[in-house]
């Protein structure tokens, strides 16, 4: 197949997922395509929206590929979508950087390092997709484990967990917040709640973080709606029962992949 048209249905895919797609998962498609072909085929579509000044970018966002509107167009997408995005409160900002960097991490970890009780934040987080139940802890009481969700690193622009800003740029980033807090302004969205879910590709999202150095953090524009909040709750209780479900089967503790001894993580909020 020539790249031309390679190209072509390759956007087509993406532009109709509206969603960051997998290598493996176009590879199943096409699967007359090799996965170097694909990988120079994207490469070359990538440049093409990077070269003509085009009002779409193909960025790899969440272990895949990803079409999204570029930043500076932000303002008039939200004037077409007349909708105000929510503001994420500083908790969940604070609550969601601690998972990030922690995670693996349990809610009396949690809530060691804020000083405060911090269920109904994890709940919030949880309703929001960007943290999922990840197992269970041996210790006692056997505490539940929480983790970042790939919604997490869809809706912050991060390609994978090792592209979160170090400590340093977090803090310079948190206190940007808490300024833009103190001043009224909103401080980050949940694309998840502002993107209309006809119009892959094309809506935003972006975390306002005033001029705070973390720029893929604070001008990212999204892809459409996923779950509605109506199903969390039944997702939470199914989470918990299967995290306990393959303990019992093999005698211990399953928790999601450790990602403790990675560089700690980031944080975003509701």
């Amino acid at each position: 197949m020539d790249e031309v048209r390679l190209k072509a249905i390759l956007e087509s895919l993406l532009f109709a997922a509206g969603e960051p797609v997998s290598l493996a998962r176009l590879g199943a498609v096409l699967d007359s395509v090799s996965r170097d072909e694909l990988k120079r085929a994207l490469a070359a579509l990538g440049s093409d929206y990077a070269q003509n000044g085009r009002g779409i970018a193909l960025e790899e966002v969440a272990g895949g590929y990803q079409l999204r509107t570029r930043p500076e167009f932000a303002p008039y997408i939200r004037k077409l979508l007349a909708s105000k995005p929510p503001r994420l409160s500083r908790s969940l900002l604070e609550t969601l950087a601690i998972v990030a960097y922690r995670q693996p991490i349990t809610r009396p970890e949690i809530e060691e390092l804020r000083g405060v009780d911090s269920g109904g934040v994890l709940e919030t987080l949880l309703e929001r997709r960007l943290v999922k139940i990840a197992g269970r802890k041996e210790a006692p009481g056997r505490p539940l484990l929480y983790a970042t969700t790939p919604e997490f690193l869809e809706v912050f622009g991060l390609k994978d967990l090792d592209s979160l800003p170090d400590l340093k740029e977090f803090q310079e980033i948190e206190r940007a917040a808490q300024e833009a807090d103190s001043k009224g302004v909103e401080t980050v969205t949940d694309t998840a709640e502002v993107a209309p879910a006809d119009a892959p590709g094309a809506s935003e999202v972006r975390g306002d973080f005033g001029d705070a150095p973390s720029a893929q953090v604070a001008e990212r524009d999204q892809c459409p709606a996923r779950d509605t909040d109506g199903a969390h709750r039944e997702h939470t209780q199914e989470a918990a029962e299967t995290a306990d479900g393959a303990a019992s089967a093999n005698g211990e503790d399953t928790p999601a992949a450790d990602f403790a001894d990675k560089r700690e993580k980031k944080d975003c909020d509701s």
